[in-house]
């Protein structure tokens, strides 16, 4: 009998565990968040939120630290990025911020963190051809073949990868996957 009890008890938590995240999974932002304000205070006002959301999630951190470096607030934007890089990063950390990097111009720190990624993840045929692209659409073919080919003999039939790499030929910045 008092099996069942416990057995009663334990569903019924776990029950009200789920709805609770559920309410709270369903809260909305206030549209006077935004609704109203000029640019900038809209969206310093989502930041803020952003942030909460964000957590201590890397992926999330970084693309945080996307939205402020490229809205020409680098510095933090870089304070967010180089926390999540400095703690434990993984290759995808590496290959995101090198993204973020190339898209802000901002080549020589987009490089370091893709050879960053190669070192990591040496046998990644995905990010090879991505990395490999952005080497061709900066004039250094010699490195991007080398990516390339290195990325081609792990998986020759790869259409994202033959299409990234065609891409990068003609000035296609490769789209992420």
């Amino acid at each position: 009998m008092r099996r069942s009890s416990l057995m009663i008890v334990v569903v019924l938590v776990f029950l009200v565990g789920a709805l609770v995240g559920v309410a709270i999974a369903k809260k909305t932002i206030d549209p006077g968040t935004y609704v109203g304000k000029s640019p900038e205070e809209a969206s310093d006002a989502l930041l803020s939120v952003a942030r909460t959301i964000a957590g201590n999630g890397s992926w999330e951190n970084i693309h945080l630290a996307r939205v402020y470096h490229l809205t020409g607030r680098k510095e933090e934007g870089q304070a967010i990025l180089d926390r999540v890089l400095n703690s434990g990063s993984e290759a995808g950390d590496w290959i995101r911020a090198g993204r973020l990097y190339y898209q802000a111009g901002e080549w020589d720190k987009a490089k370091a963190a893709f050879e960053k990624v190669v070192e990591m993840k040496p046998k990644d045929e995905d990010w090879l051809a991505e990395i490999g692209a952005y080497y061709n659409l900066q004039d250094d073919r010699e490195k991007a073949e080398e990516l390339f080919q290195r990325s081609f003999s792990l998986d020759p039939q790869s259409l994202n990868n033959v299409l990234t790499v065609a891409g990068s030929y003609v000035g296609v910045t490769p789209r992420k996957r």
